[in-house]
């Protein structure tokens, strides 16, 4: 595993008085998926946005192969092959779903490899089909339930063509047929296809999620937030039976995120 993809070193975020994310370290080796966890307000989505370059840290660094992007610009993240999505989705709601990805295609870190302002639309539909949602390229986002919109968010993503998804509450808001189906759709990615550079290789991933059972069904790895610091890591198995989760969670939590 190539652990030098993504590192989060000593990163800390503070807002006034409020410590968010307390000198967190972890790493994310290429193509693995972690799941990032932990109670509300534990610095979650903090992290992720500090990744993004979306907040800047307060002290600590972030390195993505091995070049530090702490105060890079988060358009420049997403050209070097960093891409999120979160919790509360922006689509362009009077645009059909293709054009909201085609948007999306003309990123520079996509538009460089390969010849995707010729072929945009062939793009955007790939990345709708690996997302699930082809059938409705030429709906308007505006008429999509919740759950094809945060599929929605995703192919927007990808269509930046992506070495790193990072994903906040994918989940939240579906209905169990609507998270099987989005949970398919994240299996398809890290496994890898016929999009982009995803052809021999899936892309990594750190996905932010509460509904836990179905996660745990997904990841590699997890790591554990409380109070803004990492309290717990290792595989599903060995979360799920760790002492200090327990205490951080709810019973009914912690049996859910057992595989």
């Amino acid at each position: 595993m190539d652990s030098s993809f993504l590192e989060v070193e000593n990163l800390t975020k503070r807002f006034g008085g409020l410590v968010a994310v307390n000198n967190v370290s972890f790493h994310v080796g290429r193509g693995e998926i972690v799941a990032l966890i932990g109670p509300n307000g534990s610095g979650k989505t903090t992290l992720l946005r500090c990744i993004l370059g979306i907040l800047k840290p307060t002290s600590g660094n972030v390195k993505f192969k091995g070049e530090d992007i702490t105060k890079h610009k988060t358009w420049d993240i997403v050209t070097r092959g960093i891409a999120g999505t979160f919790q509360v989705v922006k689509p362009f709601r009077r645009l059909p779903c293709i054009a909201n990805v085609m948007v999306a295609c003309l990123s520079p870190g996509a538009a460089k490899r390969g010849e995707w302002v010729k072929r945009l639309e062939i793009k955007a539909r790939d990345a709708l089909e690996f997302a699930g949602i082809a059938n409705l390229a030429r709906e308007r986002a505006s008429v999509l339930s919740h759950g094809d919109l945060k599929r929605l968010e995703i192919a927007r993503a990808l269509a930046t063509e992506p070495d790193l998804l990072l994903l906040d509450e994918p989940f939240g808001g579906l209905n169990p047929a609507e998270t099987e189906l989005l949970a398919r759709s994240m299996k398809r990615l890290h496994k890898g296809g016929r999009f982009g550079r995803l052809h021999s290789e899936g892309a990594a991933m750190v996905i932010v999620e509460h509904k836990l059972s179905e996660l745990m069904k997904i990841v590699d790895r997890v790591i554990v937030l409380n109070f803004g610091e990492i309290i717990a890591e290792g595989t599903p198995q060995e979360i799920a039976e760790d002492k200090k989760v327990i205490e951080a969670y709810t019973g009914r939590e912690v049996i859910e995120i057992a595989p």
